[in-house]
């Protein structure tokens, strides 16, 4: 009896060689960069060299920073635009292909063409508005332009990308389009998890479209909604790469679509301005505004739950 369990505990022991690979790959390029970026906020450390321990300095800096601040006002209006017209679309989507009055069908092709946009990599779809909307030859601009002409009315081309009040909600209405499709994926998903039973019943009760919506769809996909609101945000607030790559710095409009991010960039990457050590206080800065956000969102769907 001894013998066969020593058997077997030799044979699980094997469990831990093939989970050693991921385990070492998990500790040198996600844990490690994680506690040094920690330990570097605590630091004055600019490019090279030593460091020198200044305990919250750094937090400091950063919570009394008024560009920061300024930052993060940017980041908030560009993903509050984003997310009201990104989940507006989505649940509108998903209202009409729920709908068992409707019987929408072909939902496996709708759901390839909506998804589409968010496999497009940000730099091509930087690229591609940047050319659509650009102020003189875009096209966007131009369609416009013979729009106005039917009317005989005269168009003056808008620098969509360089204008101070049209840059922010540009780029929010172009990551809408981009990633609306996973959320009516996600919300569909949670709809289909539903049973059918309970939107036919109510059909055969006579309650209108609005009360099933109400009653028994948005209740039963709450964890789903609650899903999508926290990813939203986490990713909202990390926002880079399409304000970074349509913007220009010498342009009158950066400092209004200037993100978090772009801020951090700027001190952990930009020749001429790095400095480590705050650049890692203001990640582990956004870090903690992330966590609160993210807590005070599962609270209240948990209180309504």
């Amino acid at each position: 009896m001894f013998k066969n369990r020593r058997k077997l505990t030799a044979y699980n022991n094997w469990g831990y060689f093939f989970v050693a690979p991921f385990v070492i790959v998990f500790l040198i390029f996600s844990v490690y960069p994680v506690l040094r970026t920690l330990y570097l906020s605590f630091t004055d450390l600019k490019v090279m060299g030593d460091a020198k321990f200044i305990w919250f300095a750094n937090y400091k800096r950063v919570f009394t920073d008024k560009f920061f601040w300024k930052a993060l006002g940017n980041t908030l209006r560009i993903w509050g635009v984003n997310i009201v017209l990104q989940l507006g679309l989505a649940f509108l989507l998903m209202m009409v292909f729920s709908d068992v009055k409707y019987k929408m069908s072909g939902l496996p092709v709708f759901r390839v063409l909506y998804y589409l946009p968010n496999l497009i990599a940000a730099t091509s779809v930087a690229f591609l508005f940047n050319t659509l909307l650009d102020w003189r030859y875009g096209t966007f601009n131009i369609m416009i332009s013979q729009i106005y002409k039917l009317f005989g009315a005269r168009y003056s081309p808008v620098d969509w990308l360089g204008n101070v009040s049209t840059a922010g909600h540009t780029i929010a209405v172009i990551q809408s389009w981009m990633w609306f499709g996973n959320s009516f994926i996600m919300l569909m998903a949670g709809v289909q998890g539903i049973s059918k039973d309970y939107f036919e019943a109510a059909a055969i009760d006579g309650a209108g479209r609005w009360t099933i919506f109400g009653k028994i769809t948005l209740p039963l996909i709450r964890p789903i909604m609650m899903y999508v609101a926290i990813t939203s945000l986490i990713g909202g607030l990390q926002m880079f790469d399409l304000p970074f790559l349509m913007s220009n710095a010498a342009s009158a409009s950066y400092g209004s679509i200037q993100t978090v991010m772009m801020y951090l960039y700027k001190f952990a990457f930009t020749a001429g301005t790095i400095q480590t050590g705050f650049a890692s206080a203001i990640a582990y800065a956004l870090f903690l505004i992330i966590l609160s956000a993210s807590l005070i969102q599962l609270k209240i769907f948990n209180r309504k739950e």
